[in-house]
């Protein structure tokens, strides 16, 4: 494996690094300070061409403009938060309205737009790549000072690991994900309607007016939520289902998951070839298929467009920080460690 580093620009006259990792199987992945932004992750097709498979920029100033949480870490938490408060200890937090009344992603200033310390481990087997960053008390609104880690673990198998920790001096709330779109058709050449996904999941939570889970649990059986045996994207937004009309002809929907590391999220690409499978301790994954993508900026050199990408957020179920049934996994006390897995494994169809 080789590993490069480099300057990506520069946020109030401080460096932003940016780290290149290059595997055996042929996988070539940057990540960079800010967010911990994954900008590219190359990968090759059953023709051995080797194409980049996320949506990004190439440069400092477009994420900042431009960027709809492109591949960054997304917390303290991930997902909606009705009315932007909760309430922990019968004392109510107040967070900023930046979806509507609601708080999204953590607000304006959330861990994906600021700069985290990195640094780097090299063996023979993997590499990686750790960021860290502490969030003060109070920062957007959430109690506790949280000290967040990051680590990004690549492997010449074409796999790569997302491992969160966290701790607080302060019982908290967390939430993290990764908010990577991809695209396995490779540097964008078509949309991810003719994807194929399929999940081991029996159930999603239904989204009100505001696109925030009601707690209402539905069954996938029957309807365009069902991918346990595998789907194209559009097979289910046209059949004109009311929650995907609702978040505008697509997918925003947490879904439930029946199995963890058990390859229970795929996507494929036939014409390519490519095939992602995701596995997680997470019990749910927001899948987002970009339906509220705006077309007014262009990704290295593609005009952006409904449908460009499809996020899989593995998380909590959002919004349920004040529902009983997951309230406790969503909560945090001193002395205990915050810690999530995912990993990514990219291969080719048989």
């Amino acid at each position: 494996m080789r590993v490069s580093e480099s300057i990506f620009g520069y946020l109030d006259n401080r460096p932003v690094k940016s780290y290149t990792v290059e595997t055996a199987g042929g996988m070539k992945f940057t990540c960079i300070e800010y967010g911990c932004i994954i900008t590219e992750i190359n990968i090759p097709d059953r023709n051995g061409i080797r194409e980049n498979v996320v949506l990004g920029f190439d440069s400092l100033e477009e994420y900042m403009k431009y960027s709809p949480y492109f591949g960054c870490t997304i917390g303290r938490n991930a997902g909606r938060i009705k009315n932007a408060s909760f309430q922990l200890d019968d004392v109510v937090y107040k967070l900023s309205q930046n979806d509507g009344p609601n708080n999204l992603h953590s607000g304006q200033n959330g861990f994906h737009h600021v700069i985290w310390e990195s640094s780097i481990e090299i063996n023979d087997q993997e590499v990686k790549i750790k960021f860290q960053y502490m969030s003060q008390d109070g920062e957007e609104g959430f109690p506790g000072n949280l000290h967040t880690v990051v680590t990004y673990t690549f492997n010449n198998a074409n796999e790569f690991v997302i491992e969160y920790n966290a701790t607080t001096d302060k019982k908290t709330i967390v939430n993290l994900t990764n908010h990577s779109y991809f695209n396995l058709s490779g540097n964008y050449k078509r949309s991810i309607l003719d994807h194929e996904l399929v999940l081991k999941s029996d159930q999603f939570l239904e989204l009100d007016s505001d696109l925030n889970p009601t707690g209402q649990v539905v069954s996938v059986q029957g309807t365009a939520f069902d991918f346990r045996f595998g789907q194209n994207i559009a097979q289910g937004i046209e059949t004109g289902h009311p929650q995907t009309k609702l978040v505008g002809s697509g997918y925003d929907h947490p879904f439930l998951l029946n199995q963890n590391h058990d390859k229970e999220i795929v996507v494929m690409d036939k014409e390519s070839g490519r095939k992602l499978e995701v596995e997680t301790d997470e019990p749910s994954v927001v899948v987002y298929t970009g339906n509220m993508l705006p077309n007014d900026f262009q990704i290295r050199g593609k005009q952006s467009e409904k449908y460009l990408g499809l996020c899989l957020e593995t998380q909590k179920p959002p919004n349920m920080m004040n529902n009983p049934q997951y309230s406790s996994s969503y909560i945090l006390e001193p002395n205990h460690i915050y810690h999530s897995r995912t990993k990514y494994s990219f291969k080719l169809m048989e």
